[in-house]
């Protein structure tokens, strides 16, 4: 179909005024938060309700046009990238919270919403959505939910598929369903939310989901430990879990990091220190005295050179602030960032700490890594420059033994950030042959014509 033609039809269905096609227009939506994927798409189409997404994608599907979802595009992995061209689904127009369940500890919410604005509004009730990815200030509902996003409090509640209880989505025919529901159970059939949970897109569109609440913990005590050793650290997570304490937060910074984020930040951490952890336990206060009490004697007992509590909530966010910014702190250092999030086993964190320092030292290249140290998933960020070359050959080796160790650990290549281009060359090495088989059977099934967020996740069917 020719473009003028498309953008016609485009107009006729969500009028002139969200239609972009200018040049400048269509390059800023070419591209997300992940380096060195660039493809332009034919038009950008903001539809403001679901009867809109249903007929743009029954227009696309009978042209065999691509159609990629997106909201605010702070996606790591590629996946909003418009690989062939096509339509870009900008979703940023399904931004209301349509209902606040306090019976059931419900809210339903269009996929357009910032994450963040869910929290403000459900904390007068005193209630939380516990999914608390490092972007949540800017991403949108629609793309934690497309790439099952986690986050710092994951350890103790969980990610994004553990809150989503139903969906509105459409498929690629332009057919609207409805998945789940307010039901704390429901085995009714296939359980298709959260097979389009963590989808990236692919399978459908998105608009609308339930997501599950839960009460604002009474307390919290956070606290600082400082290692002389990778090892001390990794066994201080396992100890602690042995335990039978389950942190809300159990954060790492290794040596790189610290150094980074202090060179910036000026917030006091020891930059002669191999790793920091940083914790969080939370609950009743009864309970969150006695769980601080055992974890300083875990800490202790794994040789933590220094351990600091948070005097005050002011204390509290400045420690915190120190790890949500490992990662801005580091893009400063060089014009590129790749930040993976390889997850293994918390049991074997200490030997994929060592995986990731000797692909540093074996490749010249540098990483700092940070991460939920809890739940295994790092983010070892290599920080570099895409315009060199040979640089970038020493930079995808580094990548290449990470994402291989990983696996070979017990490891997944992705443990928020999702597949979408980046993982891809090793999707096999992880699921096989025949693993990857079965998911583009799911794929053809329920979009035969291929124009979902077509080339990612799974790569071509």
């Amino acid at each position: 179909m020719e473009k003028d033609q498309l953008i016609a039809e485009m107009k006729k269905i969500v009028g002139e005024e969200n239609v972009l096609h200018s040049k400048e227009a269509l390059y800023s939506y070419s591209y997300d938060a992940t380096p060195g994927h660039v493809y332009m798409p034919d038009v950008v189409v903001s539809p403001g309700n679901v009867q809109e997404v249903s007929a743009i994608l029954k227009f696309a599907n009978e042209h065999k046009i691509p159609v990629y979802p997106r909201g605010s595009g702070t996606n790591l992995s590629a996946g909003t990238a418009p690989l062939k061209g096509g339509i870009v689904l900008l979703m940023l127009r399904f931004n209301k919270i349509l209902d606040l369940d306090l019976e059931n500890l419900i809210a339903e919410v269009e996929v357009g919403v910032v994450v963040q604005d869910i929290n403000d509004y459900v904390a007068p009730h005193g209630l939380i959505y516990p999914p608390d990815p490092g972007t949540v200030k800017t991403a949108s509902l629609g793309g934690t939910i497309n790439e099952n996003s986690g986050g710092l409090r994951g350890l103790k509640y969980g990610i994004t598929k553990n809150y989503v209880q139903g969906l509105e989505v459409v498929l690629a025919n332009g057919d609207i369903i409805h998945t789940g529901g307010k039901n704390v159970k429901d085995v009714s059939g296939y359980d298709m939310t959260k097979l389009f949970t963590g989808s990236e897109g692919t399978l459908g569109v998105v608009t609308k989901a339930y997501l599950k609440l839960v009460p604002k913990p009474e307390a919290q005590a956070s606290m600082i430990a400082v290692f002389n050793t990778l090892e001390d650290a990794g066994n201080a997570v396992s100890d602690i879990i042995a335990a039978k304490i389950i942190p809300a937060t159990m954060e790492i910074l290794d040596n790189a990091s610290i150094r980074t984020v202090e060179d910036f930040m000026h917030v006091g951490l020891p930059t002669d220190a191999a790793a920091i952890l940083l914790l969080e336990v939370d609950g009743h206060p009864v309970i969150v005295a006695d769980e601080k009490e055992k974890v300083l004697e875990v800490l202790k007992k794994n040789n933590a050179a220094e351990v600091t509590l948070a005097k005050s909530p002011e204390h509290k966010e400045q420690l915190w602030t120190a790890r949500r910014m490992a990662l801005p702190c580091l893009a400063k250092l060089r014009p590129t960032t790749f930040v993976e999030d390889a997850t293994v086993p918390r049991s074997k964190l200490t030997q994929f700490l060592r995986i990731v320092t000797k692909a540093a030292k074996d490749y010249n290249v540098t990483i700092g890594t940070f991460g939920h140290a809890g739940d295994g998933n790092m983010h070892p960020t290599i920080v570099c420059d895409l315009r060199d070359e040979e640089e970038m050959e020493r930079v995808h080796k580094a990548m290449d033994d990470i994402f291989r160790g990983a696996v070979e650990l017990g490891g997944t290549l992705s443990g928020e950030h999702g597949i979408g281009l980046g993982k891809l060359p090793w999707m096999e090495l992880q699921h096989g042959k025949e693993g990857m088989n079965a998911m583009k059977a799911i794929k053809r099934a329920l979009d035969p014509n291929l124009i979902l967020n077509p080339g990612k996740l799974i790569g071509e069917c």
